[in-house]
């Protein structure tokens, strides 16, 4: 049985990894698919994200990490996937999320969308925050991996020498 997790991703946080840890738990297969999405405007690279999601997991021997552009389900039928593994913070995450997944039924019925809800102590993480509090010279060194943090102050660094 494979599950999926996908996202973008921009970047991966610990939040992102409460769930990808809670779901190499529970399913023998876990693939964590990072979305090269046209509509955002992403701060990171998708071979970026994918980096970053490889060595966030790489103690985890059942998570494997993909960049995949198109419809998920197209990206789950290439990789013999049925379960779709979810985050959900709050209500209105879970608003999004239950039209993604009675979509996700539509153009794949035998796809199976669990949600997994964070710890606490992640509930408030997203990574839109951790993008804005990074760029704006804040410290998210708790909210994200060391890597991850390094390239946000990188970023920050860049961001704030191209606007003086």
């Amino acid at each position: 049985m494979i599950a999926v997790y996908p996202g973008t991703f921009d970047p991966i946080t610990n939040g992102h990894m409460d769930i990808i840890r809670r779901a190499a738990k529970i399913f023998p297969r876990l693939y964590v698919a990072v979305a090269d999405s046209k509509r955002k405007n992403t701060l990171f690279s998708l071979e970026e994200r994918i980096e970053f999601a490889r060595k966030t997991t790489s103690d985890l021997p059942n998570v494997s990490v993909y960049g995949f552009s198109g419809l998920l389900v197209d990206f789950m039928q290439q990789h013999n996937a049925l379960i779709l593994v979810r985050g959900a913070r709050a209500v209105s995450d879970f608003d999004y999320e239950f039209q993604m997944a009675g979509m996700n039924r539509k153009l794949m019925p035998q796809v199976e969308t669990v949600f997994l809800v964070p710890a606490d102590q992640y509930q408030f993480i997203s990574a839109t925050f951790v993008r804005e509090i990074a760029l704006l010279g804040g410290d998210v060194s708790q909210l994200v991996s060391e890597d991850v943090a390094k390239a946000l102050e990188q970023k920050h660094l860049s961001f704030a020498e191209t606007n003086h």
